[in-house]
């Protein structure tokens, strides 16, 4: 399974719905589990700046990675962006790789 990172800034009228907030995170996140199973969420957060969320999980790949973020902008996300993660140590060892 490969790790990405998903960015999401709420629509201005989705911001404006904060009592609901908890209801529709959940909502949220049973779709993703119904159309997505395989995804594997690792960490959420909720963010003080530019975007609002940010969401660590795993997926098989980049097809099921760009599904998660559709649910979202499906569920009243005015951005989300799913970025592929490499661990630090990978990482280094690719930079070693083209030395």
């Amino acid at each position: 399974m490969k790790t990405y990172v998903m960015l999401t800034k709420l629509s201005p009228e989705s911001s404006r719905q904060m009592k609901d907030r908890a209801k529709l995170g959940r909502q949220w996140l049973d779709q993703v589990k119904k159309k997505c199973p395989e995804v594997k969420f690792i960490a959420h957060y909720a963010l003080l700046g530019h975007y609002d969320f940010l969401d660590i999980y795993e997926a098989p790949d980049e097809e099921t990675a760009a599904k998660v973020s559709m649910i979202s902008l499906s569920n009243g996300a005015f951005q989300a962006e799913s970025l592929a993660a490499i661990p630090y140590k990978r990482f280094l060892e690719l930079a070693d790789e083209i030395s």
